[in-house]
């Protein structure tokens, strides 16, 4: 009777070891059109426990954006995450963000490529 009580409590404190957050990314350039077929990679840098029931959670995305610019991420620990887009044409973009809510809209605006210099 006291090992299946310890055992719940075991697992109710592992659930809440490991709050998730749902994460809609939407790519736009400089003029605010959506930027599509971007390549865009959402890893887990640092913040809560990653193990949830003694499995592993997914903590890396690799996805393309959709024709309205958009990424979906289902679910990812809450923390800091390090967002990378790369799409042709554009800057590449890489940025870590803080996210503490359950679901969190990130706008990135991707810029044209910079003038190339030659030293010659």
């Amino acid at each position: 009777m006291v090992s299946a009580v310890l055992l719940a409590a075991l697992a109710s404190s592992a659930l809440a070891a490991a709050p998730m957050t749902k994460i809609n990314i939407v790519l736009k350039d400089q003029a605010g059109k959506p930027v599509d077929h971007a390549s865009v990679v959402v890893r887990f840098v640092q913040g809560h426990s990653v193990v949830k029931l003694g499995k592993a959670i997914r903590t890396t995305f690799e996805l393309r954006s959709n024709q309205e610019g958009e990424a979906r991420i289902p679910s990812i620990p809450q923390g800091k995450i390090l967002v990378q887009v790369i799409a042709k044409g554009y800057q590449t973009f890489g940025q870590t963000f803080a996210v503490t809510e359950e679901e969190k809209t990130l706008d990135i605006t991707l810029n044209p490529p910079q003038q190339q210099y030659s030293a010659h």
